[in-house]
């Protein structure tokens, strides 16, 4: 049978409830009477993670060689579109040749806080720049044949509790910067499947959410394609066919089919809701069938890799021109980053390279003439007087100091979010000795994330790497040394400090509800609106050339300008175009980014850029209508090299309404949202926010509380099971290496027991489970018991009417 051409009503009714959930932890459900295979998911958004042997969830296990590429973060500062679609290519290449057929990538979510733990797999905090960039790798992937998965659809912001919380925003915060990067990856790419989050949006599951999943995803952007469940973010199996859902991942045994037939049997699901689901994985099956990749050349894609980085390495500082280094400088290396290097993040995203250059060995070939390397400090960020002092000694007399730092491992990972933004404080004192004792100090930086930097005035020149993929350490060399001019321009804010973040002090949430209370006033929105001074603003970057801007014309359809490389060498410089509304009129940002180009130029020549208007332009949510309105009014056009670096400036009148909006509370007004009250985002919610639990309160558990929340239980057992996690979470971290499962089970509900242990748990065992942790044991013991055995004959009857359902259909 041609499995292309099949459809649900080829299926029987168990088969059909069967397929909307995986076989194992990285398949889903083959339907071998209609010679229907199971598909291959993997993580991806940097490298391709295909696990050997059996998988786990956050791949403690081991798994295939691919191309480690700079991390999301990375790429975006270089604002550069189709480095990222071929960068996807490759990815999409390796994944066909380890027979993956959906790539779990790229993440796309807005960097709400410099604090979210895994910011470093996100592209920016601007939706633009974000969507643009993960269109790209989208169109790369998938022209190989393989399935893009952009995550995690929607406001998923932060690690704490992120399979339990509940994302509070107003409808055109949602629309206008959590949403948006979203529909360019859905209009502009086409992707063939949408990987939900684990968090509510406003009370409801994204994998169940209608309003997300139908109303906008599908209905209004024309998405076509799976919806697939983050791994455990399944809540109710019937309530994700209705809301949109359509795969749930990993496999929960047969206990969502189950489900599912009861609800179909007792008529609160019907069979054609049931179809549409089944239809939209029988497509994907098709479309699995027919692409063809290339095959994949692993020293091309380290060349890539490298160039990718080389093309996203960022020039903080340079005071004195002390960059690019001449051949032939002696240097002294210091720092524990140089020996080991922090080139990805750690999480679900971690690759096993195909191969990796530390930086002294990318020292070799640099040009550069190796005095000593020194530790200069350890890695867990305990104070080590000997190892400052050995380094400071060395340091005296080099020609230039490479001081390496960054993020160790456990100061940003998946599955918990920073504690601040400092560097170890023993990585600052041996920077700040050697400063002391030699002028020419390089701090080449290794973070995914924004950090905070009190000793910027101390040395004259700062790189920045952020997480450069397996070549990270190659490019760097090739930036420091000037073979390679940076070209890097930031994605996101680095504010002065933590305290000057529109969420200090807000951010991660411990409780359920997390409200977004700055609204749309996320990272350069905020700083620009509010007019709060930064360290570097977004876009920044410096060149070992100069641009200069001119002659800027605007029309109805766009801006056009010119940029001149008025240096001595050929380098890269990313223009950028924002709006301003002059006039009166609902609440927006100073500065909204709404188009950019890179455009690599020789010495001394000049090219003529055009950054075209589209619908997106000038529109703005119009809540009251539900739907977009061109906001009428008189605009500024602004051109330049960052977000606070503006060298061209027009005035520009737009034609449409003026959206009817409720009146905006004053801190929406101003942007100084953050003396928001919660009357304020109240009055943008058009809605009371919930009561706040009381700190400390004995609490009366649920099945979408998460682990972490046993350490208020009423069960001294429950408290103890949250004590011990707690406890080994901290032995981990001590040793330097965090169990990224731990912190997997530490925030996870109750309710992943039966959506994550391949059928041994119900959700009937679970609401026992959950009578445990509130303080009746001998009940709840009772029911996880004969919960069991019910659980077990359902689905071997459920198992033996799909094995029969086969020869009957066959025959016929």
């Amino acid at each position: 049978m041609d499995t292309r051409s099949i459809t649900a009503t080829e299926l029987t009714l168990p088969e059909k409830a069967a397929l909307l959930s995986g076989e194992s932890v990285w398949d889903s459900r083959p339907l071998p009477r209609l010679g229907v295979r199971s598909l291959v998911l993997a993580d991806g958004p940097h490298g391709v993670r295909r696990q050997l042997g059996s998988g786990d969830h956050l791949g403690i296990n081991a798994s295939a060689k691919a191309t480690c590429f700079p991390t999301s973060a990375t790429v975006a500062n270089s604002w550069d579109p189709v480095l990222a679609e071929r960068i996807g290519a490759a990815l999409g290449c390796e994944a066909a040749a380890l027979d993956v057929d959906v790539l779990l990538g790229p993440g796309l979510n807005i960097k709400r806080s410099p604090l979210g733990g895994r910011n470093f797999e996100y592209f920016s905090e601007d939706p633009l720049l974000a969507g643009v960039l993960a269109a790209g790798y989208v169109r790369g992937i998938q022209s190989q044949g393989v399935s893009a998965s952009p995550k995690h659809f929607a406001v998923n912001s932060q690690e704490t509790r992120r399979m339990s919380s509940d994302s509070i925003v107003d409808e055109r915060t949602l629309r206008e910067m959590y949403l948006a990067a979203f529909e360019t990856v859905v209009r502009e790419a086409a992707p063939r499947t949408i990987m939900s989050s684990y968090n509510k949006v406003n009370g409801v599951y994204a994998h169940e959410n209608s309003h997300l999943l139908n109303d906008i995803l599908r209905d209004e952007w024309g998405f076509d394609g799976v919806v697939v469940s983050d791994w455990g973010g399944g809540n109710d199996a019937v309530a994700a066919v209705t809301g949109g859902g359509t795969l749930e991942m990993p496999s929960p045994g047969l206990g969502s089919a189950l489900e599912i037939l009861a609800a179909v049997d007792a008529g609160r699901l019907t069979e054609a809701d049931l179809d549409v689901r089944v239809n939209e994985m029988l497509a994907l099956h098709a479309w699995a069938e027919s692409g063809e990749a290339e095959p994949v050349d692993h020293d091309a894609n380290h060349a890539l890799a490298r160039e990718a980085a080389e093309q996203s390495v960022v020039l903080l500082r340079n005071e004195g021109a002390l960059l690019p280094l001449a051949p032939g400088t002696r240097v002294t290396v210091i720092g524990d980053f140089a020996e080991t290097p922090r080139y990805q993040g750690a999480g679900s995203s971690l690759v096993n390279p195909t191969r990796l250059v530390t930086p002294l060995e990318a020292l070799a070939g640099s040009g550069l003439e190796l005095g000593t390397y020194h530790q200069g400090f350890r890695r867990d960020g305990v104070a080590d007087d000997a190892l400052a002092l050995a380094a400071v000694d060395a340091a005296r007399e080099a020609d230039a100091v490479l001081v390496y730092l960054g993020l160790d491992e456990t100061r940003e990972s998946e599955g918990k979010d920073r504690d601040d933004m400092s560097l170890a404080a023993n990585q600052i004192a041996v920077l700040e000795r050697i400063a002391a004792v030699n002028p020419r100090v390089v701090v080449v930086l290794a973070a995914g994330s924004a950090v905070e930097m009190p000793w910027i005035d101390q040395v004259p020149a700062v790189v920045h790497g952020y997480l450069g993929g397996q070549a990270g350490a190659e490019a760097m060399l090739s930036v420091l040394t000037g073979e390679v001019n940076p070209s890097g321009r930031l994605a996101e804010t680095y504010p002065v400090s933590l305290a000057d973040t529109p969420t200090a002090g807000a951010f991660p949430v411990e409780q359920e509800s997390v409200v977004y209370r700055e609204g749309p006033y996320v990272g350069y929105r905020y700083y620009t609106t509010a007019d709060v001074p930064v360290l570097f603003p977004f876009g920044f970057g410096l060149s070992y050339t100069t641009f200069e801007y001119a002659d800027l014309k605007v029309t109805g359809s766009g801006a056009t300008f010119s940029v001149t490389n008025t240096g001595d060498r050929a380098g890269a410089e990313v223009a950028q175009l924002y709006i301003s509304r002059v006039t009166e009129g609902a609440y927006r940002p100073a500065r909204e980014l709404r188009g950019f180009q890179k455009v690599h130029l020789a010495a001394g020549e000049t090219a003529r850029i055009t950054v075209p208007f589209d619908d997106a332009t000038f529109r703005i949510f119009d809540v009251e209508a539900g739907a977009w309105a061109i906001d009428a009014g008189d605009y500024r056009i602004l051109v330049g090299a960052s977000v606070a670096d503006i060298r061209l400036d027009a005035p520009h009148k737009v034609a449409g309404v003026a959206p009817a909006f409720r009146d905006a509370p004053e801190p929406y007004r101003t942007g100084r949202v953050v003396e928001a009250a919660d009357a304020d985002i109240e009055q943008l919610l058009g809605r009371a926010l919930p009561a706040p639990v009381q700190a400390g309160a004995r609490l009366t558990l649920g099945t979408n509380d998460p682990f972490r929340a046993m350490h208020h239980a009423k069960s001294p057992l429950g408290r103890l099971v949250a004590k011990v996690l707690r406890s080994l979470i901290a032995r981990s971290e001590a040793k330097g290496k965090p169990d990224l499962n731990l912190y997997f089970l530490y925030n996870m509900p109750f309710r992943a027991l039966a959506k994550m242990t391949n059928g041994m748990v119900s959700m009937a065992m679970v609401d026992s489970i959950v009578r445990i942790a509130n303080g009746h044991f001998f009940t709840g013991f009772g029911g996880v018991v004969s919960g069991f055995f019910r659980q077990a004959g359902a689905q071997r009857r459920l198992k033996n009417v799909l094995a029969a359902d086969a020869p009957a259909a066959s025959e016929s």
